[in-house]
């Protein structure tokens, strides 16, 4: 339920009770043309798949939300979010050509690249082994930290949940505890209360 739950917050996934906001705007309340724009315009996502272009270089696929809205990118953006992600000798790269990680940066520069309100992540960790995904999470922890960025995450790790402001547990559908400043060790005790 947990991809489900992100897919609904993020307006891919249409509610069937309740509701949604981004940004003051009820997702429930548009049609399918205003959720695209809303996306395209407020919402940045960094799928487990990845799902950057093989045919296009990294700085490609970095501005491609952008080119695909009609903007111009801010050069200044692009180089601070190249510099956060530290892709800049690997932008001329296909994705075929890169790491596993560096494929994640990329798709982590992707999302932050257009500014938007809010970034959601599904299981960002997946897919990299541990030194990879710790670089991802100091990567998304930095964009927080030093850009302001909004990130909503989904993950079942531990360790990739302990770099939130703020964990909150699902178990069956339901909202079963709220964690604020989590870390592993605590994250690990709820889920092991829960398991119970």
């Amino acid at each position: 339920g947990k991809s489900t739950l992100l897919h609904c917050l993020a307006g891919l996934d249409r509610l069937t009770s309740g509701q949604t906001f981004i940004g003051g705007y009820q997702l429930g309340q548009l049609n399918d043309r205003q959720l695209t724009l809303l996306r395209r315009e407020k919402v940045g996502f960094i799928f487990q798949s990845l799902n950057l272009v093989p045919t296009l270089n990294a700085l490609d696929n970095i501005v491609l939300p952008l080119t695909i809205a009609g903007r111009k990118h801010d050069p200044a953006m692009v180089d601070s979010v190249v510099q956060l992600t530290g892709l800049a000798d690997r932008l001329r790269h296909r994705p075929g050509e890169l790491s596993g990680g560096q494929q994640q940066r990329v798709a982590v520069a992707r999302a932050l690249v257009s500014r938007p309100e809010i970034i959601f992540a599904d299981e960002p960790t997946g897919n990299l082994d541990s030194r990879n995904g710790g670089e991802l999470l100091a990567f998304l922890r930095k964009a927080v930290d030093d850009l302001g960025q909004t990130i909503v995450m989904v993950t079942h790790d531990s360790l990739a949940a302990s770099h939130a402001d703020r964990v909150v547990f699902l178990a069956d559908g339901r909202v079963v505890q709220d964690m604020r400043s989590p870390t592993t060790d605590g994250i690990l005790a709820v889920v092991r209360h829960l398991g119970e």
